[in-house]
């Protein structure tokens, strides 16, 4: 049986206020916590289903929580929401943590202007703008959900591809998972009894699961690892759970993997793209409707030869180019 972790939602420090966003119809909440960074002012909004990258922050030291929006608290969001309405939301792919929060930076340095960024499941995140989820921007992990949400009329148009995502196998230091690109030392730990729990994201709405399901399974591996998985809301959960300890690894974004504060947790190894063609990380952003125009000129950087460059650096493959 597949387990899915429940994690205890801790606020980073006591100053909380609640920013519930509510659709039209009242039928959908969207529930954040928005981290404020110490050396800067970008605000960082992460998915109530993404440990990982709180855990991150405040091991950095960098966050600091402002507001935390709790299910059914929409109503009474005082002042803390009203002064973050001339800053877009935008949602991201868990993914994109480490890279996307460096060219926030670099395009606050470079324009002044501030986005607010947001961090979890693509498929989730897709499903919350088509129930109108106040996002101005939206970078997908799979670009059918962004092709999707244009077909329904939900964004300016059908977008522009931005990356290729890549896996990687990630084991924790003590581990005895052998990490390797070919996943032969997996098999072994699974054959002498070794994997006890083992990390991915959430197929059913995360393309990074539903990668590495693809992967396992061109490894005769998916089968015999299915009773041992722990499923993560998102990629960055996915990451927190391999690293973590309490797992003996999983297979996660090369983009987080790769990040210093993963890689000195443990070890990995980039996956064959091949391995999993039939579910290829075609990472594809889009904006929404109600897009303004500091999320255009946003859109438009992260275009730019210099955040191409710095997705390669993050571990991405970009269209058209090998990969790293």
């Amino acid at each position: 049986m597949r387990r899915q972790a429940n994690w205890p939602l801790k606020p980073a420090c006591s100053a909380i206020w609640p920013i519930g966003l509510r659709c039209a119809d009242q039928r959908y909440i969207l529930d954040v916590i928005t981290i404020a960074c110490a050396a800067d002012s970008v605000p960082i909004a992460l998915s109530d289903a993404s440990p990982a990258i709180r855990s991150h922050a405040r091991r950095r030291g960098l966050a600091r929580a402002l507001a935390l929006a709790l299910a059914g608290a929409g109503a009474g969001a005082g002042g803390g929401a009203a002064r973050a309405v001339d800053v877009p939301a935008v949602a991201a792919a868990a993914d994109l943590e480490f890279a996307l929060v460096e060219l926030a930076r670099r395009f606050q340095a470079d324009t002044g202007h501030v986005v607010r960024l947001t961090f979890g499941s693509s498929g989730n995140f897709a499903q919350q703008i088509a129930h109108g989820a106040p996002f101005e921007l939206f970078l997908s992990a799979d670009e059918q959900y962004v092709l999707r949400l244009a077909d329904q009329g939900h964004a300016r148009d059908r977008g522009a591809l931005y990356a290729i995502g890549r896996l990687a196998l990630f084991g924790p230091h003590g581990s005895p998972l052998e990490v390797d690109s070919q996943l032969e030392g997996l098999a072994r730990a699974l054959a002498e009894g070794r994997i006890r729990r083992f990390a991915i994201a959430n197929p059913e709405h995360a393309p990074y699961g539903r990668a590495a399901r693809a992967a396992l399974q061109h490894a005769g591996l998916w089968s015999r690892i299915a009773p041992h998985l722990v499923l993560g809301e998102n990629a960055a959960q996915a990451a927190q759970f391999a690293a973590s300890g309490s797992s003996q690894g999983g297979i996660v974004p090369l983009s987080l993997s790769k990040a210093p504060a993963m890689a000195a947790l443990g070890r990995f190894a980039t996956i064959p793209a091949d391995w999993h063609a039939s579910e290829p990380l075609r990472q594809r952003m889009v904006l929404t409707r109600r897009a303004g125009p500091v999320a255009a000129a946003f859109f438009d950087y992260l275009q730019q030869p210099a955040a191409r460059a710095l997705l390669l650096r993050h571990g991405f493959a970009l269209a058209g180019e090998a990969a790293p």
